[in-house]
């Protein structure tokens, strides 16, 4: 019995190639030429140009000093005037009903008074934010704040 006349009881799960037709010969599986062939190729993953190519907001986003929270919705005292009748109690669902505010994202946002024009009718304000001069001008018609 010599060594070259040995046969495997189990067959090779890969045959070994030799030349062109082998796995590991003449390229080395790595193509022809070019950067992809060399030595210690490192690409550059392609999602970076993607990442790149969006503006750089980091953080606050373009300005650190805008506010993150939502600014309330501005109502002015002359679009109550012409709105309610004398004794209304204005809310915020109320001012929704009648359609001086939308609901933004199925809510009810935050809504301001402001004292920009004249007011004689007796309303009550309730759950509602007002400025110092829309105070001034409500309750010198009659109406109070809460």
């Amino acid at each position: 019995m010599q060594s070259h006349t040995l046969k495997s009881k189990t067959k090779r799960k890969k045959a070994r190639q030799v030349g062109r037709g082998g796995t590991r010969g003449k390229t080395s599986g790595r193509g022809t030429k070019g950067q992809n062939a060399r030595a210690g190729r490192k690409k550059r993953p392609e999602l970076r140009d993607f990442i790149k190519r969006f503006p750089k907001l980091r953080g606050r986003g373009v300005s650190p000093f805008k506010s993150i929270q939502n600014k309330p919705v501005a109502v002015n005292v002359s679009t109550l005037e012409t709105i309610f009748t004398a004794g209304d109690v204005v809310t915020k669902e109320v001012l929704l009903a009648k359609r001086v505010i939308n609901a933004e994202k199925g809510r009810i946002p935050k809504v301001k008074i402001l004292g920009t024009g004249e007011i004689s009718k007796r309303l009550t304000i309730q759950g509602i934010e007002t400025s110092g001069e829309a105070k001034k001008k409500i309750e010198a018609a009659g109406g109070e704040v809460k």
